[in-house]
């Protein structure tokens, strides 16, 4: 009767909060870890650079899988189609869960197709001018650009891209012209800068450091609410009038959506913990990005009003790119 009893019992059983975690703990087999570009870049190394940490206080791997291509599109794609198990996660980053879904139409949802995790960090945006430009701070490049109208151009990694938006907040908030001039990456987008074919753009400050300390461009400030530790003696635009200016090249995981809360849980918890470790800031230094820890719930509304905030700014400005 007993043995009786316990299998009319086990469908009950199975069903119980917590029941199906203690018979199966997470991870018990390897993640796989999605980054939506190519091996080699700054995104690349700071996946592959947080996952050895992460992997290592899990107690399981991390399998890095690029997929680069569409912008973003093919990765987070398949992502939102993968099991909600916790055993694929997504890099994102400002482009798939911030700019893209402001300008462009998207087979994605950015909100509810996925589940927040946590964020990562982030690097600000600088305004760099061509070093022969007779100007030496923000309030120098608006009268120079106002004294001449039409004449100046900016570059940018493509249309839509964060160094775009960032740029065209600017315009906006000074209420001044520049010719737009989008290039397929910050790489080819530098050099017309350098050679004088361009006179400003706006990129992160990982794509900039080397040309900076170079002296082949000039900084004039850096976006967000404080100076970045690398560049002390640069200013905010928040401190050169622009208050609460903020733009940055952003990273976090999210996976599908519909993710189990304890796994997410479990996930947020050990990803704070590899971010406070002194020895992955000194890492991703390399990258300018500082880390910045956020629960899943802080991230999400982080994501949501990122989207906003660039949907509102792209439809003032008529941005709208096909997908």
């Amino acid at each position: 009767m007993k043995r009786r009893t316990l299998l009319q019992a086990a469908p009950a059983l199975l069903g119980l909060p917590g029941f199906a975690w203690a018979q199966a703990a997470y991870p018990a087999k390897p993640i796989r870890y999605i980054v939506p570009v190519a091996a080699g870049g700054g995104s690349d190394m700071i996946g592959r650079t947080v996952t050895e940490r992460w992997g290592n206080l899990l107690k399981q791997s991390f399998i890095v899988d690029n997929q680069a291509g569409g912008g973003g599109v093919i990765a987070c794609q398949a992502t939102a189609r993968a099991t909600p198990d916790g055993y694929t996660l997504l890099q994102g980053y400002v482009a798939t869960h911030g700019t893209s879904p402001a300008t462009r139409k998207l087979p994605y949802d950015a909100v509810k197709d996925f589940t927040p995790i946590g964020m990562i960090g982030g690097t600000p945006n600088v305004l760099v001018v061509n070093a022969s430009l007779p100007v030496k701070n923000v309030k120098e490049f608006i009268e120079y650009l106002r004294k001449n109208p039409g004449k100046l151009s900016y570059g940018s990694a493509g249309a839509g891209s964060l160094t775009h938006l960032t740029m065209e907040l600017f315009k906006q908030q000074v209420n001044s012209f520049m010719v737009h001039i989008p290039y397929r990456g910050i790489a080819p987008a530098f050099t017309d800068l350098i050679g004088g074919q361009t006179q400003a753009m706006f990129p992160g400050l990982a794509a900039a450091v080397p040309h900076i300390r170079s002296g082949r461009v000039r900084p004039l400030a850096v976006t967000g609410l404080q100076r970045h530790p690398q560049f002390k003696d640069l200013p905010t635009l928040d401190e050169s009038g622009f208050k609460g200016f903020d733009a940055q090249q952003w990273y976090g995981v999210v996976g599908p959506a519909g993710m189990p809360a304890p796994i997410v849980k479990q996930l947020n918890e050990t990803l704070a913990t590899v971010l406070r470790a002194p020895d992955l800031r000194e890492k991703l230094s390399v990258e300018a990005v500082e880390p910045i820890i956020m629960t899943p719930e802080k991230f999400g509304e982080f994501i949501v009003a990122d989207i906003a905030r660039w949907t509102k700014l792209a439809r003032e400005r008529g941005i709208q790119l096909d997908s």
